[in-house]
């Protein structure tokens, strides 16, 4: 994909394994984001906290929808609404 902006944003620490996984997922389907760490970054965490209502991480936005975090975006793939969300082609 090639546009301005990723269509998705990630809210991560750098050790969180559910961080990685749900990169993973993104990565698999060749999809870019923007990541941002929130590990050393109080600022940004209460940007966070204050946008998703949430503590912990990661949290992610597809487009301008808050899905929640590693284990609702797994959801959303077994669900067959990922590819949907992201706007991924599979012709």
């Amino acid at each position: 994909m090639n546009e301005a902006m990723p269509i998705v944003t990630l809210y991560t620490t750098r050790f969180c394994p559910f961080c990685v996984r749900a990169k993973m997922l993104l990565d698999s389907k060749k999809v870019e984001y923007q990541e941002i760490a929130v590990d050393y970054d109080a600022e940004q965490r209460q940007t966070m906290q204050r946008l998703s209502g949430q503590r912990t991480v990661p949290q992610i936005w597809i487009r301008d929808q808050h899905v929640g975090g590693c284990d609702e975006l797994y959801q959303l793939e077994r669900e067959g609404a990922l590819d949907t969300l992201l706007g991924v082609n599979h012709e």
